[in-house]
C-alpha cells in the first residue's frame, strides 16, 4: 500500500452503525461501487475519507467506476484517490470535495492503461 498506509479506515459494521443502516446495505454500497473496501489486517475496511456522516461521498462513485473501467484494481484506485496528484496539485479526494469532479475524472481518464 502507498497512500493507504497513513489512512484512517472504517470497518463495515462501523459504517452500518454510522449510517444507521443494516450491514447488508453497506455491502450493497460496495457492490454498486459507491465505496471501495480493501482488506486491512485481514478485515474489510473503507477509507474514512470516502464517507461523510450520512453515507458515501456522492462525488466519488463516478470516479471509482471510471478507474475500474480503466483497468485499475481496487487497491490501485484507492491509492490514486488518496495520493497527491501532480496535475491536480492535491489528492484527488480533496479535489472531489472541492467540487472539481470533472477535472479529477479527466485526469483519471488520461491515466488509463
Amino acid at each position: 500500500m502507498v497512500a493507504t498506509e497513513e489512512q484512517d479506515w472504517l470497518t463495515l459494521p462501523e459504517l452500518a452503525e454510522r449510517f444507521d443502516v443494516p450491514l447488508s446495505r453497506v455491502r450493497r454500497m460496495i457492490e454498486e461501487r459507491y465505496l471501495i473496501a480493501l482488506r486491512v489486517d485481514g478485515v474489510l475496511r473503507v477509507p474514512a475519507d470516502f464517507v461523510d456522516e450520512d453515507g458515501p461521498r456522492h462525488e466519488l462513485r463516478g470516479t471509482i467506476m471510471l478507474l475500474g473501467d480503466s483497468g485499475y484494481s481496487d487497491q490501485e484506485a484507492v491509492d490514486w484517490i488518496l495520493s497527491e496528484d501532480e496535475v491536480l496539485g492535491t489528492r484527488p479526494i480533496d479535489a472531489l470535495r472541492a467540487g472539481r469532479k470533472a477535472e479529477v475524472r479527466r485526469v483519471a481518464q488520461a491515466l488509463a492503461f
